[in-house]
């Protein structure tokens, strides 16, 4: 398996990243048109969500077509030039392969409609009566997992949207059939794939009612995943591309072997435990203040136990899925600039390969919408009326759209100052926020101090440095609810990595060894920390790199 330890990945939403042709969706010609400014932020490979043909119900990851690209985002033609032009800069494209499911307006799922015994088996259907679902399951975005077909006298398994039926990955013909997507894909050019909630594709011999939860531990991380995984892999020679594996609630020992080399699986795992440290109750929809304690000791057991067994962290806040970090766990105030700093080079100096959500890069925030028709997303749709049905107002069901909606990452990529903030001469598909004059590209881009600058400084140092990519890693300050500290070793040399998680000032222990150590990078422009009574003061948010001998 190659080593993509040194390498950065930026993920593109291209409905939201740049319009080129004024219809108020962004597209592929306008990644096109911003090539330039990715190649200068120093990354090496672009990952876009599905611009495949699809009805769109859920963004495009309800795909209708894998080989044909859908005419909001352009042309084959586009992309093939996307990919070239991308080549040329030193930059691989990644596409996302929503392989769980496909949209119900795939000519598989119509056909399996249509009776054919052949492409119902290409899908999850069970016989029964309609006012009885084979199981108790509930869809990810809410309601039943399943879906009565009348005319079928069958359910269908949908773990996401009604549109979306699961894929019988038990099939072979299913398998051979995205073998073969992978490979056109592969013909075209593409560097890397992205595999959708991947880790969901097995489901188990036996459905049955879940008396303690939702369903989801009776196909997480299933029984034949891992087996299924060697096969796409092997199958379609990709041992040595950028892959990387949405997993959903999955766990630390299957993530090992996912991501280490021997098993030849996947270069890299998302997991997700750790955007869930303000989930009340573990709820997604029940809002609660970061529990900092929690999200150190969920740092230090995927860091050192993906080390210990030779696995590899994706390492990531944001994506298409998740409001934005800076305003969940840093400032939108006095320490916006620095909070967004210290959130990005937390995990940048950490093992793994690091990926930038658009608009990350300059510290893009949560939109703060306050009408329910501002929203476009269909999981945030569906919960609004989940929370009034219990029994929230519809303001308090509002405020926690407002913190937890996919709509809050969704929203236009912030170019300029200017009308619509550069992102299209039309009306946008998804309102803008409102601080596009405080937050933009061009005015960090002459910016030295701004986060912009900031992440290209944090791209070149692991470029550089072999501890950065390469570095043993060991958390420091477990007991400091306040501080998440870290050291990475790599043969005689060290880095500490300090991260002050409040807006106040806090204090960590001094190694004696340390005084000797100099700063590689911080967000504040003290040359050195403050060292009193072997304790070292952080300012506000302050994220502070010491490189010194082990």
């Amino acid at each position: 398996m190659a080593d993509f330890s040194e390498k950065v990945i930026y993920q593109i939403y291209p409905k939201s990243f740049k319009d080129s042709n004024g219809d108020g969706l962004g597209d592929i010609l306008g990644i096109l048109e911003k090539l330039d400014y990715l190649k200068e932020l120093g990354v090496d490979y672009l990952w876009l969500t599905p611009v495949f043909l699809s009805p769109q119900k859920d963004n495009g990851y309800d795909v209708a077509d894998y080989r044909k690209i859908d005419s909001r985002f352009g042309s084959m033609e586009d992309l093939e030039k996307l990919i070239e032009k991308s080549n040329e800069k030193g930059m691989g494209i990644m596409l996302d392969m929503v392989f769980n499911h496909t949209s119900t307006a795939h000519e598989w799922f119509q056909k399996a409609l249509n009776g054919e015994r052949e492409y119902q088996d290409y899908y999850i259907f069970k016989e029964g009566s309609p006012d009885c679902p084979p199981t108790n399951w509930q869809s990810k975005f809410g309601g039943s997992a399943w879906e009565y077909v009348e005319s079928l006298g069958k359910w269908y398994l949908h773990l996401f949207d009604v549109t979306q039926a699961d894929l019988n990955w038990e099939n072979p013909k299913v398998r051979e059939e995205l073998k073969g997507v992978i490979r056109f894909w592969k013909e075209k050019g593409i560097k890397g794939f992205r595999f959708d909630v991947v880790n969901l594709i097995s489901k188990p011999e036996i459905f049955e009612n879940d008396t303690v939860g939702d369903g989801r531990r009776f196909y997480t991380d299933g029984p034949h995943v891992h087996e299924y995984l060697k096969e796409l892999v092997k199958d379609t020679e990709i041992e040595d591309f950028v892959t990387v594996g949405e997993m959903s609630s999955t766990s630390l020992e299957h993530c090992i072997r996912y991501s280490a080399p021997w098993e030849k699986e996947l270069s890299m795992c998302f997991n997700f435990h750790h955007l869930k440290i303000d989930y009340k109750n573990g709820n997604k929809w029940e809002l609660m203040e970061p529990d900092f304690m929690e999200l150190k000791q969920l740092f230090q057991k995927w860091q050192v136990g993906m080390e210990k067994g030779d696995g590899w962290n994706a390492l990531f806040w944001c994506n298409h899925d998740q409001p934005r970090i800076v305003s969940r766990l840093g400032s939108e105030g006095k320490y916006w600039k620095e909070s967004a700093k210290m959130l990005a080079g937390m995990i940048h100096f950490m093992r793994g390969t690091p990926y930038i959500y658009q608009g990350e890069e300059i510290g893009m925030t949560n939109p703060h919408y306050t009408s329910i028709e501002q929203y476009k997303d269909v999981e945030s749709l569906n919960y609004y009326k989940i929370l009034l049905q219990e029994g929230k107002t519809s303001a308090q069901a509002l405020k926690i759209l407002a913190a937890r909606s996919r709509d809050n990452s969704r929203t236009p990529m912030q170019w300029t100052d200017s009308k619509n903030c550069g992102f299209s001469q039309a009306e946008p598909w998804l309102s803008v926020s409102d601080n596009i004059s405080k937050i933009n590209v061009s005015s960090q881009q002459k910016d030295e101090s701004s986060i912009l600058s900031f992440y290209k400084k944090l791209i070149v140092l692991r470029k550089e440095k072999k501890l950065i990519s390469k570095g043993k890693i060991e958390f420091l300050e477990n007991e400091n609810k306040n501080v998440l500290a870290y050291k990475r070793t790599w043969a005689d040399k060290a880095l500490v990595v300090c991260c002050n998680l409040r807006e106040t000032e806090s204090r960590m222990d001094m190694d004696c060894r340390w005084k000797d150590y100099k700063k590689v990078i911080g967000n504040y422009n003290n040359e050195l920390p403050c060292v009193q009574d072997n304790k070292i003061t952080l300012q506000p948010y302050e994220f502070l790199v010491l490189e010194g001998n082990e």
